[in-house]
C-alpha cells in the first residue's frame, strides 16, 4: 500500500476496521486550544498535531514529486487536502459534549501542513456547528474512533482554554485509568463490543480530554 493511501486510510481510519482497532499505527502529539468569544460562547478549537518520524518519512516519500527529500509548498498544500477531504467523516478527530449532548463540527477553512525536524506539522481550527455558550458541562477532546492513530497530548498544559470568558471558568484535564473505566463500563463494553467490535464507540471513553464547567 503506498503512502498516499495511507493517508487516506490509515491516519484517517479507513483501513481495515478489525485491524485498525487492534492497536495504534500512527502516532501523534497533539495540542489543542479551547477558546471562548467576547459574547460568552465557544468560538473556535485550535489544533496542532505533530505525527512520529516513521509516518512522517512516508509521507514525504510518497508527496515528494519532485524528489528533493522534503516537502516543498505545494505539496504541503496536497498533503493538507488529502487530509481535509478525508477526515470530514470522522468529525476531524474532533469530540465535544454540551451537557451530555453530542456537537458536531463545521468543516475547517483549511489545514495548514509544514515539516520540521522530520515530523509532519498539521495545524487548524474547528469551529462547533451549533452555539454552544459557556453554561453548564462541557468537555472537549481529540481522538481517533477506530484507535488506528494514538492521539497524545504530552502534558496537561497540551489541552488549553483562551479567552477571558472560558478562562473564569473551572477547568480540567481528565485523563481516564484504563482499568477504572474498563472495571466501571465492564457491561456497557461488552455489549458495546458485539454490537460495534471496530471499537468506534468506545473509545471515547479511554480518551484525554479538557472539562469546562461554568
Amino acid at each position: 500500500m503506498n503512502t498516499r493511501r495511507l493517508v487516506l486510510a490509515g491516519l484517517m481510519t479507513l483501513l481495515t476496521p478489525g485491524l485498525a482497532a487492534a492497536h495504534p499505527h500512527i502516532f501523534a502529539e497533539a495540542r489543542l486550544e479551547i477558546v471562548s468569544d467576547e459574547q460568552g460562547n465557544i468560538g473556535e478549537l485550535r489544533n496542532v498535531w505533530r505525527f512520529d518520524e516513521l509516518f512522517s518519512a512516508s509521507v514525504v516519500l510518497d508527496f515528494d514529486k519532485n524528489s528533493n527529500a522534503t516537502l516543498d509548498p505545494e505539496e504541503l498544500k496536497e498533503v493538507g487536502q488529502t487530509v481535509l477531504e478525508s477526515l470530514s467523516e470522522y468529525n476531524y478527530y474532533t469530540t465535544i459534549f454540551d451537557n451530555g449532548k453530542s456537537v458536531k463540527v463545521n468543516r475547517p477553512d483549511g489545514i495548514t501542513v509544514d515539516y520540521k525536524d522530520n515530523q509532519l506539522l498539521m495545524m487548524f481550527a474547528v469551529k462547533p456547528a451549533e452555539a454552544m455558550p459557556l453554561k453548564g458541562k462541557l468537555s472537549f477532546g481529540v481522538y481517533d474512533p477506530t484507535m488506528y492513530t494514538a492521539m497524545d497530548f504530552p502534558t496537561d498544559d497540551d489541552l488549553t482554554v483562551i479567552g477571558e470568558k472560558i478562562e473564569a471558568c473551572k477547568h480540567e484535564v481528565v485523563r481516564p485509568d484504563p482499568d477504572e473505566v474498563l472495571a466501571e463500563n465492564k457491561d456497557t463494553l461488552t455489549d458495546a463490543f458485539w454490537n460495534d467490535p471496530t471499537g468506534t464507540d468506545m473509545s471515547k471513553l479511554f480518551a484525554t480530554r479538557i472539562e469546562v464547567t461554568c
